[in-house]
C-alpha cells in the first residue's frame, strides 16, 4: 500500500465484503495488535473481521489485488509473536473469530466439523454434550481458537495420547494467497491421492492458507478418569516411571506432566491456596502428574493405577504419591500444573524455552544445561516443567533474585536462548516443540535448521504464495 487514497479505496472495499462495523481502523485496537505476552504491539491498516468463508476469499482477493499483506489471527494467544501486525500501519489483520459454527457432527465416522474461530473449550463442552471426547487441552482452551490450534499445530497435556492438533485433523477448508477456497474436510481417514495438503497448512502459522474450516476426530467418553501426584528423587526416576505407566496403562496413559521444585514453589508462594503435595519435602526435586483414562469402569481404572504406582514404589523411583479420590480434587492437581506460568509471570519477566528432547536423553540436558547456565549467570534461576510424556520441556529461566528483570532480559536474553537452544541441538531436539516459530524464532529456524530443509520450505512458500502476502516475516524469510 503506497498511499492514503488506496488505504480508503481498499478500506471502502473491505467494508463493502464484510459490513462497516466489522473494519476497524480506529479505536483502541490492542486485543488485535498487540500479542498476548505483551512483549510486542504492531499498528495495523484495518482489523477485518468476516463472517464466513467466501467473505475470507473476498477480503484476500482483495487484499492481493492491492499488494497489501495480509495476518491472520485466531484467538491471538499465541508466545511466538505470529499473529499480530508489524508497525507500519500498512497490513491488515484478518480475525476469524466471527467463524464459530459446529457446522456437523458425524457419530459413525466419530468426527466433527467446525469453523476456525469456534473456541477450543466451546469444542470441547459440544463434544461432551453429545457424548464424546475432544482431546485437545492446552492452558489458553477458554480463548484459543481451533484455527489458531492447527495453524500452530498445538500440542497441551495429551499429546502423550492423542497426539499434537495435526493428529486430530482429518481435513480442512482453506482459502488460499489468491482468495480460492479449497474444500477439503471430507473426513476420511484413507485418501492417498497424491500430496497431503492438510499437512501442509498444519503448523504453517497462516504463512500458506487462511484455514477456515477443520474436520476434527472425536473419540469415546472414557468411562473413569484418575489422576495421581507422584514424587520422584531424579528426572532419570521420572523417565523410569513413564515407562512403567506405558506398560501397565498402555493407551490409558493420557497425561504425564513433570514439574520441578522451584516451579512447584513459585506456586506455592504466588498461589498459597493451591496447597501444592510434598512441596515442604526437600528430599522431592521433582514431581509428577499422570493421568489414566479407561474404557472399562473406575474399579478397573483404579487396580491398573495402584499396580502401576506399587511396582513404581518398589523400584524406588517414586517416594510418595497421591490419588484424586473425585474429580475435584484431580481438577485441584491439575490447576496446580497449570498455574506455573502464571506464578512465574507473578516472580517478574522471564525468558521462556519451548523444546523437545527424546525422552531418554532429557534427563542429561537438564543437568548439563542447568550446570551451565549456572556456571554462565550467577544466581539464575530454572523453572522446568513439562510434557515429559512427549518430550516436551518448558525449561525457563527466571532472573535471580533482588534484580532489575527488565534489564536482566535485555542483556542476558540472547546469550540464554545461544545457550539453552545450541544444548538442544546438541541433545538432538527441537528450539519449537509447540509453541511455533512466528516472528521471534526466525534466526533460530535459519541457524538450526538444516539448509535443505529450510530451502524446501521456501520453495514451498514461493510456490504458494509468490507474492508474499500471507504473514510475511513468519517462520521463513523468503
Amino acid at each position: 500500500m503506497t498511499s492514503s487514497a488506496s488505504a480508503t479505496a481498499l478500506i471502502d472495499q473491505l467494508r463493502a465484503i464484510v459490513g462497516a462495523s466489522h473494519v476497524l481502523n480506529e479505536g483502541d485496537l490492542t486485543a488485535y495488535e498487540q500479542d498476548w505476552r505483551k512483549r510486542s504491539r504492531g499498528k495495523s491498516l484495518a482489523v477485518v473481521r468476516p463472517a464466513n468463508a467466501q467473505q475470507v476469499a473476498d477480503v484476500v482477493k482483495a487484499c492481493a489485488a492491492a499488494g497489501t499483506a495480509i495476518v491472520p489471527q485466531g484467538g491471538n494467544t499465541g508466545l511466538a509473536v505470529g499473529s499480530i501486525p508489524d508497525d507500519s500501519g500498512t497490513q491488515v489483520v484478518l480475525s476469524l473469530q466471527r467463524l464459530n459454527a459446529i457446522r456437523t457432527f458425524d457419530a459413525a465416522n466419530l468426527t466433527m466439523t467446525v469453523e476456525a474461530g469456534c473456541i477450543l473449550q466451546t469444542l470441547q463442552e459440544a463434544a461432551e454434550k453429545e457424548g464424546y471426547l475432544f482431546p485437545l487441552s492446552l492452558a489458553a482452551e477458554g480463548s484459543c481458537t481451533i484455527g489458531g490450534n492447527l495453524a500452530t499445530n498445538a500440542g497441551g497435556t495429551q499429546v502423550v495420547r492423542y497426539g499434537n492438533t495435526r493428529e486430530l485433523c482429518l481435513g480442512l477448508e482453506v482459502v488460499t494467497p489468491q482468495g480460492e477456497i479449497w474444500e477439503g474436510t471430507s473426513g476420511l481417514r484413507k485418501d492417498n491421492t497424491g500430496y497431503d495438503l492438510r499437512d501442509l497448512f498444519v503448523g504453517s502459522e497462516g504463512t500458506l492458507g487462511i484455514i477456515t474450516a477443520a474436520t476434527m476426530k472425536l473419540y469415546p467418553l472414557p468411562a473413569a478418569q484418575l489422576t495421581a501426584w507422584a514424587a520422584v528423587p531424579s528426572l532419570d526416576h521420572a523417565v523410569t516411571l513413564l515407562g512403567l505407566a506405558h506398560k501397565h496403562l498402555g493407551s490409558g496413559l493420557t497425561g504425564f506432566e513433570v514439574m520441578g521444585k522451584f516451579a512447584l514453589s513459585l506456586v506455592d508462594k504466588h498461589m498459597p491456596q493451591l496447597r501444592v503435595p510434598f512441596i515442604g519435602d526437600e528430599a522431592v526435586p521433582y514431581c509428577v502428574l499422570l493421568e489414566n483414562s479407561d474404557s472399562e469402569s473406575e474399579d478397573h481404572a483404579r487396580a491398573r493405577f495402584e499396580a502401576l504406582l506399587e511396582t513404581a514404589f518398589e523400584d524406588d523411583c517414586v517416594t510418595d504419591a497421591v490419588v484424586a479420590e473425585n474429580l475435584t480434587q484431580a481438577h485441584q492437581l491439575w490447576h496446580i500444573r497449570e498455574s506455573i506460568p502464571l506464578a512465574q509471570a507473578e516472580e517478574g519477566l522471564n525468558i521462556k524455552h519451548d523444546i523437545s528432547i527424546p525422552v531418554s536423553r532429557i534427563p542429561a540436558f537438564v543437568a548439563e544445561t542447568d550446570a551451565l547456565l549456572q556456571r554462565e549467570i550467577a544466581g539464575v534461576r530454572l523453572v522446568n516443567f513439562g510434557h515429559l510424556g512427549d518430550g516436551n520441556l518448558h525449561y525457563n529461566v527466571q532472573a535471580p533474585e533482588n534484580i532489575d528483570t527488565k534489564a536482566f532480559l535485555k542483556n542476558e536474553e540472547d546469550r540464554i536462548n545461544t545457550l539453552v537452544y545450541d544444548a538442544v541441538e546438541k541433545f538432538g531436539g527441537s528450539f519449537s516443540a509447540e509453541h511455533g516459530v512466528g516472528s521471534l524464532k526466525v534466526d533460530k529456524l535459519e541457524k538450526h535448521k538444516s539448509p535443505v530443509a529450510l530451502e524446501m520450505m521456501r520453495a514451498i512458500k514461493r510456490g504458494l504464495d509468490p507474492k508474499n502476502t500471507l504473514n510475511p516475516g513468519r517462520v521463513i524469510r523468503v
